[in-house]
């Protein structure tokens, strides 16, 4: 039987497009099947939002064409500090510090605007030969049968392949019509995002200051400008959010300290609900979910993205490898590798994210107590920190080719 292509992906973000590249690079025919038009994708301004991506993940990019496009625009964090306290305030006195400089590799992470990262897919996937990109078409059915697949477009076409990958987001039309389950619960916090411009040099330094409430993270962004992702109770969120932009950046200040001096909003606010969902399985017949449609957590350690281009390069290598020894890729067997491969590792990154998270966002003076002794006797001792820098990196567990550099 022919079909339109070996892969059809359902998602045009950045996981799908990502994975599209790394398939077609090692042969594959894909269709990635994107719910947004290309011009909004392509012409997006600057709005703010950025991704904090780390060493592991900027080597996949690289491997698969996409960081030679980007790299000019991003900024290399070269120190992550951790400290917990109250708006207004100031840190407590222990905290962490973690240096690139301690390891080999060269800098933990970069981060990198949304707008950069989504408009060279783009360009990569047009000039790449195996990938059909269709912009503004969502799935509205998706059929399984024992030797291939089909979905069915709300514009009424039908496209065949052999594999249906999920990259649709934490509401995965693809894992809900494949009857996967998920588990997860709400945070009763809410994110408010955005950018600031400000006096003084950031020096690459990435900041995640944690308050009773919720965390608030200064990323580093080219120029002296920083990316904001402040963790509130929804209903502070919600009131913060209603505020003017004058009124946003009065209540941003006194969490924010004055050690870059005088700031600025830069762009617009962005927000979104924060929760822990996972999906019970990454895999059906002839399906796999990757990124948020296999797992979102909560962004206390900006591992989103990170995660899901770990998803890329696992999915990538475990179908390559089947392809080169002749079996079907989208066999019950083949699938489960990628499964074995990334649920515990994702399981585990989620748990560790949202307990990291329950044990900061309190005011409990136990627990205050214990966290910022805790904090203080890793950051002296150079072995643990060290490995806390790498597990920052992407650089442990079980990487896939793409990431190993």
């Amino acid at each position: 039987m022919t079909h339109d292509s070996d892969i059809l992906i359902v998602g045009g973000g950045l996981n799908g497009p990502a994975l599209a590249l790394a398939l077609a690079q090692a042969g594959h025919s894909v269709t990635v099947i994107d719910a947004l038009s290309e011009k909004v994708r392509r012409n997006a301004a600057f709005d703010g939002r950025s991704y904090a991506l780390a060493l592991a993940s900027v080597r996949l990019l690289s491997a698969i064409g996409i960081w030679e496009r980007v790299a000019k625009n991003a900024q290399p964090m070269l120190e992550i500090k951790v400290s917990d306290g109250r708006a207004g305030e100031g840190a407590a006195p222990f905290f962490m510090h973690f240096d690139h400089a301690e390891i080999e590799e060269g800098p933990m992470g970069h981060m990198l605007e949304d707008r950069f990262l989504r408009r060279a897919f783009l360009e990569a996937m047009e000039e790449t030969q195996g990938i059909t990109h269709l912009a503004g078409e969502t799935v509205i059915a998706q059929d399984i049968h024992p030797a291939h697949v089909s979905v069915t477009l709300a514009s009424g076409k039908t496209l065949s392949g052999r594999f249906l990958i999920g990259s649709d987001g934490r509401a995965s039309g693809t894992a809900e019509r494949a009857g996967i389950q998920r588990t997860g619960w709400d945070y009763g916090q809410t994110a408010l995002v955005c950018a600031i411009e400000h006096e003084l040099p950031h020096k690459g330094i990435a900041h995640q200051f944690f308050m009773p409430p919720g965390p608030l993270a200064i990323l580093p962004l080219p120029a002296s400008m920083s990316s904001i992702v402040w963790s509130e109770k929804e209903e502070t969120a919600a009131k913060f959010a209603e505020l003017s932009d004058a009124g946003f950046m009065e209540v941003l200040r006194p969490r924010f300290g004055d050690f870059l001096g005088e700031i600025k909003l830069k762009g617009k606010r962005f927000t979104y609900p924060l929760g822990l969902t996972v999906a019970n399985s990454f895999i059906a017949d002839r399906l796999a979910l990757i990124g948020d449609a296999a797992h979102g957590m909560h962004p206390i350690a900006g591992q989103g993205l990170n995660a899901g281009l770990r998803d890329v390069g696992a999915l990538a290598q475990v179908l390559q490898e089947a392809s080169h020894r002749g079996e079907d890729i989208g066999a019950p067997d083949v699938l489960a590798r990628y499964q074995q491969w990334r649920r515990f590792d994702t399981s585990t990154l989620a748990l560790a994210t949202d307990l990291t998270n329950r044990l900061f966002s309190n005011d409990n003076p136990l627990l205050r107590l214990g966290r910022d002794l805790g904090m203080g006797a890793i950051n002296a001792m150079p072995g643990l920190r060290r490995k806390f820098i790498r597990e920052a990196a992407g650089l442990t567990g079980d990487l896939p080719a793409l990431m190993r550099g």
